[in-house]
């Protein structure tokens, strides 16, 4: 079958890229070997933040008392009917990914594993597809590193935690960064003992100390044991237990009833045949993209996860954004253009946005910095949630703002404001004139932004 354009994958870029080539009467194919959606939508964002609201419900039912409401008995949490929530909800969501590609005019969907053949050349199952531009959008999954033992214990991943449906007695998170956190929170929240190890000496290594040590705290005050400097030496089972191993100056063991591995990513490019089309991939397996999206063959492009320039929904978003208006719209977006953005969904959260402090002073520019602590902030202490800061940073000369991160009530939520100022280089001052509704966590933004120092 001989199409204009095939598709690789159901994730965030794919069916939105299908949708804006049909609309231009073009022939497309899309390929989907497991559940339409993807990562975000299956054993993503999705079923994660699904999980987040019931283990928040359970956290703010046991501080009942602080906001004057009594709850009678004992709280208990029903993982089963915790698990059909977050179900349903994924369910909705794949359904609908998958129903409005098959309901697409000038889309046939395929269902099973793509493999290059050549450059042009796909083989599904017993199908040869063709087509002169072929879009890869495969995603990433859970790494499983080298670990002495790993292979004889079992162990769970952020995709088999989607089907747990019981209390682990004592979940041991082996990763302290993003993934890790959130599902140890989680957990905690749910009622089960706790441990996370980490060979970095902070947890979520990338951002800030300051910002390393306020999640550390948040999580070490609910009562999960943080086990940094911890380099992970072998795990084994010990009778029902799995029991890790760390060094950490000396050497220790931490037995639990279940095991989650929270360490990394690896894309899903190792069975696609890249070599038979001979598409360049990194060590690492994700394949080489230009500023805008092309690989190192003519006619191929690689968008989200697999392609290593960006790890998150909204990256693969804009990538088929970036795809689109580069090949339809004669409009030249590149990745470069793209602010760094994310959030750690923590509770509270972080919200990121451009450049971490540490990569400012690195950077050698006159900067001023800005902070505030969510205990000063009157929306945060009316809701009874002020742990955490946010902190801003501006180039001094430009009067720009190169960076925030704000982590405390609503942090993923108000780095927007902030970052839509970033996009359209605007000084600060702009935002701080800005007359803000109160009373909102937003409206302490133009209040940091009064009280900037000097950088030392």
């Amino acid at each position: 079958m001989d199409y204009d354009a095939i598709i690789i994958g159901t994730g965030q870029a794919g069916p939105a890229l299908a949708r804006r080539l049909v609309a231009t009467g073009r022939k497309v194919a899309i390929v989907e070997r497991k559940l339409f959606g993807g990562t975000c939508v299956n054993t993503g964002c999705t079923p994660t933040k699904a999980l987040i609201a019931s283990a928040y419900a359970a956290h703010v039912a046991r501080r009942a008392a602080d906001y004057g409401v009594t709850i009678g008995g004992a709280l208990k949490v029903d993982m089963k009917a915790v698990k059909a929530r977050k179900d349903a909800i994924v369910g909705a969501w794949r359904n609908g990914v998958e129903r409005s590609l098959k309901t697409l005019t000038g889309c046939t969907v395929y269902e099973g594993h793509a493999r290059f053949a050549g450059p042009k050349e796909l083989q599904v199952g017993n199908e040869a597809l063709t087509a002169d531009k072929i879009f890869i959008n495969v995603g990433g999954r859970a790494l499983a590193p080298p670990i002495p033992g790993l292979d004889r214990v079992p162990y769970l991943t952020n995709s088999s935690m989607m089907d747990v449906d019981v209390l682990p007695r004592h979940l041991i998170v082996l990763g302290g960064s993003y993934v890790g956190l959130e599902f140890a929170q989680v957990y905690r929240r749910f009622g089960s003992e706790v441990t996370v190890i980490e060979r970095a000496p902070r947890l979520v290594a990338r951002e800030d100390e300051d910002v390393s040590r306020a999640i550390a705290d948040i999580l070490m005050e609910e009562g999960i044991d943080i086990r940094v400097n911890s380099q992970v030496v072998e795990v084994e089972m010990r009778g029902n237990d799995v029991a890790v191993t760390i060094e950490s100056g000396a050497r220790s063991q931490v037995a639990g009833s279940h095991l989650l591995m929270a360490i990394g990513r690896t894309p899903n490019t190792d069975d696609l045949g890249l070599d038979k089309a001979g598409i360049a991939t990194d060590e690492r397996g994700y394949i080489r993209v230009d500023d805008q999206l092309r690989s190192n063959v003519p006619g191929i492009w690689a968008l989200g996860d697999c392609n290593g320039r960006g790890a998150f929904t909204h990256t693969s978003w804009n990538d088929f954004e970036i795809v689109a208006a580069n090949l339809l719209d004669n409009d030249p977006r590149r990745v470069t253009d793209r602010i760094n953005a994310y959030a750690l969904y923590t509770d509270p959260p972080l919200g990121r946005a451009g450049m971490t402090e540490a990569e400012v002073r690195k950077s050698g520019r006159p900067a001023l910095i800005a902070t505030m602590a969510m205990a000063d902030v009157s929306r945060a202490i009316e809701k009874g949630e002020t742990k955490g800061f946010m902190k801003i940073l501006v180039d001094k000369d430009t009067k720009q703002i190169l960076g925030a991160s704000l982590l405390g009530l609503s942090g993923d939520e108000v780095i927007h404001c902030i970052l839509d100022v970033m996009y359209a280089k605007a000084p600060y001052t702009v935002m701080q004139r800005a007359m803000h509704i109160h009373p909102t966590v937003s409206e302490f933004i133009p209040t940091m932004l009064g009280d900037l120092v000097p950088l030392q």
